[in-house]
Formats: structure tokens, C-alpha cells, sequence
């Protein structure tokens, strides 16, 4: 491979995608300050519901593997839908992704374990569970959840889906920081298999 091919896989496609890490940063961010602000308006706390401990924690690393085994299945997938999902989020994020660290990545996933999780399910499903029966609660915040990651009707759907699964994880165990943790790990995993798959990508007609 040449070094020119090296350096196209290794780099993003655009320099304004330099751009994309302290954007990514900059806006995770600013989901948990306005989940936080929100929630002193409707009077839900989200910070005091983060309740941390190492069985919060261990019930959160302990969730991950059934999200990742559900993307790993749709990774296999010769087709369809979900196959056309993954194509579009490798086709749209790879690129931008392909030159970070490992490190920025990990900071992107983990804000937006927080931010995300702050918002959705310690102040939308929370205070909707103040006025409507917890299940209710649940699939309203799933839906404004999938809702917010309209890219696609399928990611919108997808996100719906994971937005279930992390509420029904915070109603069983109490504490926000096991849905934290899930999200920030999964969403880890899934943006170094974005890089990996774009990498492959690129790679393949360079050594042809």
C-alpha cells in the first residue's frame, strides 16, 4: 500500500472534520447542562438520581454485551434494512472518524452516555413517570429518544429500540449511572467498528 493510501485511510477526507471531536464534545455536553437546567424547571433532579455505586457501575458494564452482540448480528447481515443502516452511519461517520484517537472517541462515547442519558431517562422518563405509569413513561422517552437520533426512519427505530432497553435498565436497577454506563461502552464499541469497517473500506481497492 502506498503511503498516499495509508494516509487516506488515516486521516479524514475533509480538514473541516478536524472540527468534529470538540463539536461532538462541545454538544454532548451541552445535553447534560440542559437536562440539568431542565430539570430544576420541572423539578426532577437527573444528578441525584445517578445514585453512584460499584453495583451501578457492574450492572452497566454487565448490559453492554447483549447491545453489542445485537450489532454484531446486524454487521452480518448480507442485506436489508439494517444492513443499509450500517452502510449510511459507516458511509457518513467514517470518514470524520478514521483519524481520531482512540481517546476521543472514548470521550465522545462517554459524554454522550451522560448527556443523553441525563436528559432521556433522568428528566424526560423520570418526570414523565411523576404524572403517567412507569411503563408509559418509558415508551414515551423511548420514542422522543429515537426521535432526536432521526438520521434514518430505521435509525430513528433502532434508537427507539436502545432507548427501551436503557429505561427498562434504569427502572430495574434505580441508578442512572448503569445506563450511563451502557451507552458510553456500547457507543465506544460501535464508533471503533464505524472506523474499522470504513478503514476496510478503503483499504480493499488499494491492495487490489
Amino acid at each position: 500500500m502506498s503511503g498516499r493510501s495509508r494516509r487516506l485511510i488515516s486521516e479524514p477526507a475533509d480538514p473541516r472534520d478536524s472540527q468534529f471531536i470538540p463539536l461532538a464534545v462541545a454538544g454532548e455536553a451541552g445535553l447534560a447542562l440542559l437536562a440539568v437546567g431542565l430539570g430544576r424547571v420541572v423539578g426532577v433532579s437527573p444528578l441525584a438520581q445517578l445514585q453512584p455505586s460499584w453495583r451501578s457501575f457492574l450492572w452497566g458494564v454487565l448490559a453492554t454485551p447483549p447491545l453489542v452482540l445485537a450489532l454484531v448480528w446486524v454487521l452480518k447481515r448480507p442485506d436489508g434494512r439494517l444492513r443499509r443502516l450500517v452502510d449510511f452511519v459507516v458511509g457518513q461517520l467514517g470518514p470524520i472518524l478514521a483519524g481520531r484517537s482512540t481517546a476521543e472517541l472514548a470521550l465522545v462515547a462517554a459524554l454522550a452516555g451522560l448527556g443523553e442519558e441525563l436528559l432521556f431517562r433522568g428528566v424526560v422518563q423520570a418526570g414523565l413517570a411523576w404524572l403517567v405509569p412507569n411503563p408509559l413513561a418509558l415508551l414515551s422517552a423511548s420514542g422522543l429518544f429515537g426521535l432526536a437520533h432521526f438520521a434514518t426512519s430505521t435509525y430513528a427505530v433502532v434508537a427507539g429500540l436502545m432507548g427501551l432497553y436503557l429505561g427498562g435498565l434504569f427502572l430495574v436497577q434505580g441508578s442512572l449511572l448503569a445506563p450511563i454506563v451502557t451507552h458510553a461502552l456500547y457507543d465506544l464499541v460501535a464508533l471503533l467498528l464505524v472506523v474499522q469497517r470504513y478503514r476496510a473500506s478503503q483499504a480493499g481497492p488499494a491492495v487490489a
